[in-house]
């Protein structure tokens, strides 16, 4: 199969490499458009914060891995980009990248699930666009079988991976329930953000923001539908929250024990729970001493992480299993498609020889024998042909792409000349 497929991704190019061959969904739209027809006859493009990828059938058999990586260059970067920041698969490794890729254990952070749903989006953009055709379909398909299995038979995606992440996940061990809670989140940067994001998405009561730069909560509330508070008004508040998740870059302590002491009896002494995901500190570790405080920084998250992803590590094993078991599926349908127009074409030219010697003599034989001789000369052919037609198909089922089952195909056809004989020759009745 003349599958090609290029990638720049978080293990061959920094970040900013990364940053430069991005594409948005519009972008894509275009990129289709230029493609389509001139490189390839059907394809997928594929663009996340760590990977651009294309996949396709090219439409001239000479195209080759650095005509892609050109493309992709010249449509949407200055920056010099060198072959050696790309991978390049071609057949079975193009798909087997793809699905490493949709099963997350290709995924700076192993196990990431939301790249299914990036690669899900990236194959309805090229349905709308006409891009995927017969073998592109297929390929969704299988991709998609990967990628659910890799989700409810392994636990490759178990446990969080980030500390913002493990975050929530602790407090929603603390909290039976967050329905109720409300949520103080200190800092708007891109940490605070992703864990107030994750609160949202957990069901949390209420979220409030507060930062130095009130413009920063500002837009972050708006984003999250949250309340903000004035960052002066933030210790004379604190009682108000069940959660206080702090992620700034403040040099020094912003809260201090006896802060959370004061706003612990104006509670009167209900659980409050501190999230300290700041790097240097931003709450006292001290407050842990206080009753009912619940206080973890970012030591006692990065232990959690660690050890989640040593065991999404550890399933990695079983991913790669159910890879293999499925791209020996998808190529023992492919296979099967080369295999089953030589089988045919096999069968129809010994049955036309067949046909062609009983009608030139049938009038030696009376019409009881002439049926005989039907029934029997079918029968040879028959056993002439099972054992061929079964390696045949033993070969396409198999899975495995070789050049040898490829090339068997094409000494049988050459053999009995197979692609020289037309059917509209046949002397039928």
């Amino acid at each position: 199969m003349n599958l090609l497929a290029v990638s720049i991704n978080h293990r061959t190019a920094p970040v900013e490499l990364r940053e430069a061959l991005y594409v948005g969904s519009a972008e894509v739209v275009n990129l289709i458009n230029d493609a389509k027809g001139k490189l390839f006859s059907e394809g997928l493009i594929l663009s996340t914060c760590n990977r651009t990828e294309i996949y396709g059938i090219p439409v001239n058999k000479n195209l080759s891995y650095f005509d892609i990586q050109n493309f992709i260059t010249e449509k949407k970067s200055s920056h010099k980009i060198n072959p050696e920041h790309f991978q390049s698969f071609l057949s079975r490794e193009a798909v087997k990248h793809l699905f490493r890729v949709i099963s997350g254990i290709d995924s700076l952070l192993i196990g990431d699930n939301q790249i299914f749903k990036q690669v899900k989006d990236s194959f309805q953009i090229s349905e709308e666009m006409q891009f995927a055709g017969f073998l592109m379909k297929r390929l969704f398909d299988s991709a998609t079988i990967v990628g659910k299995r890799a989700i409810t038979e392994t636990e490759i995606s178990e446990g969080a991976v980030t500390v913002s992440y493990a975050a929530v996940q602790l407090i929603e061990k603390i909290f039976s329930t967050l329905n109720k809670k409300s949520a103080l989140v200190i800092g708007a940067g891109e940490t605070g953000e992703t864990a107030a994001k994750h609160l949202k998405d957990r069901g949390i009561g209420a979220i409030t923001i507060t930062n130095r730069t009130i413009e920063k909560a500002e837009n972050l509330a708006l984003k999250l539908n949250a309340k903000i508070i004035p960052f002066s008004n933030l210790k004379d508040q604190l009682s108000e929250f069940d959660i206080v998740l702090s992620a700034t870059s403040s040099p020094e302590l912003i809260i201090t024990k006896d802060d959370i002491h004061k706003a612990m009896k104006k509670r009167n002494f209900n659980p409050l729970v501190l999230m300290d995901i700041a790097v240097p500190r931003d709450i006292d570790p001290e407050s842990k001493k206080i009753d009912y405080v619940f206080y973890h920084d970012i030591d006692s998250l990065n232990i959690i992480v660690e050890q989640n992803l040593a065991k999404r590590k550890a399933e990695i094993p079983k991913v790669e299993k159910i890879i293999e078991e499925e791209l020996n599926n998808f190529f023992g349908w492919y296979n099967s498609l080369q295999a089953a127009p030589t089988i045919k074409s096999l069968r129809d030219y010994f049955e036309s020889i067949r046909f062609e010697e009983v009608e030139k003599n049938k009038n030696k034989f009376s019409s009881g024998d002439l049926e005989k001789l039907d029934i029997i000369t079918k029968r040879i052919i028959n056993k002439i042909l099972h054992h061929p037609t079964t390696e045949l198909r033993k070969s396409a089922e198999s899975g495995e792409e070789t050049a040898e089952s490829a090339t068997r195909l094409g000494i049988l056809r050459e053999l009995f000349g197979i692609d020289n004989h037309r059917p509209g020759e046949e002397k039928r009745p």
